[in-house]
């Protein structure tokens, strides 16, 4: 077993599931695509799909324990809350204008026949970039007000345990909030572009489900917030299993009370969607994702996942561009098969060719710098002849 104050664990499972969210990601994308209407008809459709309902929850959830794993180095460096703000939410801007470029290159590459109201869909890296954002400015608020006239000491425990507190806070209030803002308390009275970033609205009139909104969306970057900042404090860095096992059964607890609450005769909102805005579907969920972090971290620590190559932890490593790129091979013009027009066995052969493509190109994406230094290397001693 690794020593508690190695990273690389702690590296490898968010990696590791990363990795998973691609790989879900893919088959729902691709089955989703290619299968005819009759294929699309059967059970084998069904739970491809119910499989899709992780990817996005995963990415916003591995987004909030990167966020906390880079605030708290950064406040380890003694950096005063605002410098820390601004670092953090530069970087959810960068990942914001990432996503409207992915628009732009959609709409370009979809010329003809894509509307231009597709440049402003609400889309995963749109809302990954605001939850970033967001999360900078919630973690600003919390270490200004807890470094007020306290020891340095004190001051990062306090902030610790506010930090915690108000990220699982600030969850609890998007899924408790998203039923009213889908539905009764809709802000109708915004332009689409800007209700849409609330309850995924667009130009439909109606909230749809296939976009990421705010709510519920950001819930799942705070919960991971919440879980990224536990795993920085000093008990779960010299009981690192102990913690990790605790936030599976934690997990295994909150999808329990999930099916209890939804189980329940008489409900709080008008309008109950357990699908799309249910907060008992966000706390299976959330239940869910809480449990595969205890998978990810027991796989690293004792299972396979300690050997050297690792296609999952080699596809989390490289998300960003296998994400971008799968898209237009799966949905776009140059779709590997054709939409809606073959069956189980074809999907499946094509989905195994995305992987091992996406596969083969997160290997090319994590190795180019050192192969770029390696050659460097080997051409200095001649240009210097």
């Amino acid at each position: 077993m690794v020593a508690p104050g190695n990273p690389k664990p702690r590296l490898a499972y968010i990696d590791w599931m990363r990795g998973l969210a691609c790989v879900l990601m893919f088959q729902t994308h691709c089955y989703d695509s290619w299968l005819s209407g009759t294929a699309r008809q059967r059970r084998f459709f069904m739970y491809s799909q119910l499989g899709g309902t992780f990817p996005a929850p995963l990415f916003l959830f591995l987004a909030g324990i990167s966020f906390a794993l880079t605030t708290e180095k950064l406040r380890r460096k003694n950096l005063p809350p605002a410098q820390i703000a601004r670092t953090t939410i530069r970087r959810g801007a960068e990942i914001f204008g990432f996503g409207l470029l992915f628009r732009v290159q959609e709409y370009v590459l979809a010329w003809g026949w894509s509307p231009k109201t597709d440049l402003l869909r609400v889309d995963i890296l749109n809302t990954i970039g605001i939850s970033m954002m967001l999360m900078g400015l919630v973690c600003w608020l919390v270490l200004s007000i807890c470094g007020a006239g306290a020891p340095a000491r004190e001051k990062r425990g306090d902030a610790s345990i506010a930090l915690i507190a108000t990220a699982a806070a600030t969850a609890l209030l998007i899924s408790l909030l998203t039923p009213l803002l889908w539905t009764t308390w809709r802000p109708d009275w915004l332009p689409w572009p800007i209700e849409s970033y609330i309850n995924g609205v667009h130009n439909l009139g109606t909230p749809q489900s296939w976009l990421f909104p705010i709510f519920p969306w950001t819930g799942f970057a705070f919960a991971g917030l919440a879980i990224g900042f536990l795993l920085q404090t000093s008990v779960a860095r010299t009981r690192q299993a102990t913690v990790f096992f605790s936030i599976g059964i934690g997990g295994l607890l909150l999808v329990e009370l999930g099916r209890w609450l939804d189980a329940q005769p008489r409900q709080l909102y008008p309008v109950y969607d357990f699908w799309h805005t249910s907060p008992n579907f966000f706390l299976i969920r959330l239940g869910l994702l809480l449990v595969i972090v205890t998978a990810s971290y027991a796989w690293c620590i004792w299972g396979l996942g300690e050997w050297k190559f690792t296609p999952l932890i080699l596809l989390g490593q490289a998300s960003l561009i296998v994400y971008w790129v799968h898209i237009e091979f799966v949905y776009g013009r140059l779709s590997v098969l054709p939409k809606h027009g073959v069956g189980i066995g074809a999907a499946s052969a094509g989905l195994a060719a995305i992987t091992l493509a996406m596969l083969g190109l997160a290997f090319i994406r994590t190795h180019a710098k050192g192969w770029m230094k390696r050659r460097s290397a080997q051409l200095q001693p001649k240009l210097s002849q």
